[in-house]
C-alpha cells in the first residue's frame, strides 16, 4: 500500500514537473544567461542569478495564489484558459524554434530581474502551465514542482560554463530545439483538452 502510494505520488509529481520543465527550457536559458552576464565577475554573476531566481519565484508563486481568484473575477474557465494558453504556447514554441537565436537582450548587473527572471525564466508559457496544473494536480504539488525546477535553473546557471564546454553551444541549441518541439506538442494537447471540456462538459 505504501509502495503504491509512493508510486502514485511520484507519478503525480512527474506529471506536474515535466510541463513546467519543458516550458522553462533550461537549455535555452543557459546561452542567454552567459550572454547577459558576459564580462561580469563570478560574484556579480552569482548576484544576477539569485536576483533572477528570486524574481521568477515571486511572480510564479503570486500567480499560483491569486490565479484562480482572477479566473473567478473575470469569469474565465479552465477550459477557456487551456485553449488560449495552448494557442499562446504553440505560437511561442514555433517562434522559439524559428527565431530563438535572434532575441535581443540587455546585459549587465540589472539583467537579473528583467529579462532573466521574467520573461525568460517565468514568462507567459510557464504561467499558463501553472494555472492549468493547479486544478489538475493541486496547489502543493504545483508549488513543489515549481521549486524543483527553479533549483535546477539555479544549478544550471552555476554550472553553465562547464555545460557549454561539455556539450558545446551547438549542443545546447539542438537540445533547446527538441524542447521547443515538446512545448508545441504540449500546446496542442492543451488546446485539445480545452475543446473537449467545452464540447463535453
Amino acid at each position: 500500500m505504501t509502495l503504491l502510494l509512493s508510486k502514485t505520488v511520484w507519478l503525480d509529481f512527474m506529471y506536474t514537473f515535466i510541463p513546467i520543465f519543458v516550458t522553462i527550457d533550461v537549455s535555452g536559458l543557459i546561452p542567454m544567461y552567459l550572454s547577459l552576464t558576459k564580462g561580469l565577475s563570478e560574484d556579480e554573476r552569482r548576484l544576477v542569478s539569485w536576483q533572477a531566481i528570486f524574481t521568477a519565484f515571486v511572480i510564479s508563486a503570486a500567480f499560483i495564489v491569486v490565479g484562480q481568484l482572477v479566473f473567478k473575477v473575470l469569469g474565465i474557465s479552465v477550459a477557456d484558459f487551456e485553449i488560449a494558453g495552448g494557442i499562446l504556447l504553440l505560437v511561442l514554441g514555433i517562434a522559439e524554434m524559428l527565431f530563438g537565436d535572434r532575441r535581443k537582450s540587455v546585459s549587465g548587473l540589472h539583467a537579473g530581474p528583467v529579462p532573466l527572471g521574467t520573461p525568460l525564466i517565468v514568462g507567459p508559457a510557464v504561467l499558463t502551465s501553472l494555472i492549468i496544473l493547479i486544478p489538475l494536480r493541486g496547489y502543493g504539488m504545483t508549488f513543489v514542482a515549481l521549486l524543483v525546477n527553479l533549483i535546477i535553473v539555479m544549478v544550471a546557471f552555476k554550472q553553465s560554463r562547464r555545460l557549454v564546454q561539455v556539450i558545446g553551444e551547438d549542443g545546447l541549441r539542438a537540445t533547446s530545439q527538441v524542447i521547443c518541439l515538446f512545448l508545441a506538442a504540449i500546446a496542442v494537447s492543451m488546446i485539445r483538452r480545452g475543446i473537449q471540456t467545452l464540447l463535453l462538459p
